[in-house]
């Protein structure tokens, strides 16, 4: 079966869908996205994850393509069309199609709006068979990484980096300070020295993850403490335990540190208590 996307109103195969190539996404990635984990067919953290679109959307100056209900239908009707209960729903949102000027359109065009659906595995059922290596690397991108915009390129050099040093994530810090930040493409907590649970606050050098607000809210209604507080290349290398979060990484436990193990190297008893605190979210307290 071939898979179904949504463009700009219709549903087609992906194979034949089109995008204008004066789209201001393809021109200069003027336009957001967001990726949302479906659960046997329940978006997960799904008004975290619209609401932080509608937020990025003004941030840029763009509305929405349609209300959120709408929306939500569409997301809905795109996974029920490919068949799909376990997987990923990637939505875009761009300034749509005028000729090819830096500045925004003088007459405001519709915004182009794509969505897309893949299979993923079941949600992993061992943490221990879920890990992760990471390397550091200084932060190189814009200064408004609250915004999840679709232009990426430094994200994507991040992660060939770490691809091509064997690791699964690059861990972005703050070269002027040593502050580390957060992963190419997802949240990064350790729990420290001291064994405190920590990540990075939030402003415009990080990405306001909706997995990560989701594990906040269940830490809470558990009465796990951690922190929000900077922390350093050092420390990092001398915490205990460390892992990623993100609506495909869930939480995903790092266990080594450009080549040195995070820790003993193994899943740390902090990390292994938060991933099954998150499968009972994704899967709805069952």
């Amino acid at each position: 079966m071939s898979r179904i996307a949504y463009v700009n109103g219709r549903y087609c195969e992906q194979r034949m869908a089109e995008v204008n190539i004066e789209d201001r996404g393809y021109q200069f990635g003027d336009g957001i996205y967001e990726v949302v984990h479906l659960y046997r067919g329940r978006l997960v953290d799904e008004d975290r994850h619209l609401g932080r679109l509608e937020r990025s959307l003004r941030e840029i100056r763009l509305p929405m393509p349609m209300p959120r209900a709408a929306l939500r239908l569409v997301l809905l009707e795109a996974a029920r069309r490919n068949r799909i209960t376990e997987g990923l729903i990637y939505m875009q949102v761009t300034r749509g199609v005028a000729p090819r000027d830096h500045a925004f359109p003088k007459h405001p065009v519709p915004p182009a709006l794509v969505v897309t659906v893949k299979r993923i595995p079941p949600y992993p059922t061992n943490v221990d068979g879920w890990t992760g290596t990471a390397i550091l690397l200084p932060d190189e991108r814009w200064s408004r990484v609250d915004i999840k915009t679709i232009n990426l390129l430094p994200n994507c050099l991040a992660r060939q980096a770490a691809r091509e040093a064997g690791a699964t994530e690059a861990i972005l810090y703050d070269a002027a300070t040593g502050i580390v930040r957060e992963g190419a493409a997802t949240s990064f907590w350790i729990v420290d020295a001291h064994g405190v649970l920590r990540t990075r606050h939030l402003d415009h050098s990080i990405l306001p993850g909706c997995t990560r607000d989701a594990l906040m809210a269940e830490l809470r209604a558990a009465g796990i403490a951690w922190e929000e507080r900077d922390y350093t290349v050092e420390e990092t290398r001398n915490a205990r335990e460390a892992f990623i979060t993100s609506a495909t990484s869930f939480v995903k436990p790092m266990v080594k540190l450009d080549g040195q193990p995070v820790g003993d190297g193994k899943v740390g008893p902090v990390t292994r208590k938060l991933f099954a605190l998150f499968e009972r979210h994704v899967k709805g307290n069952a």
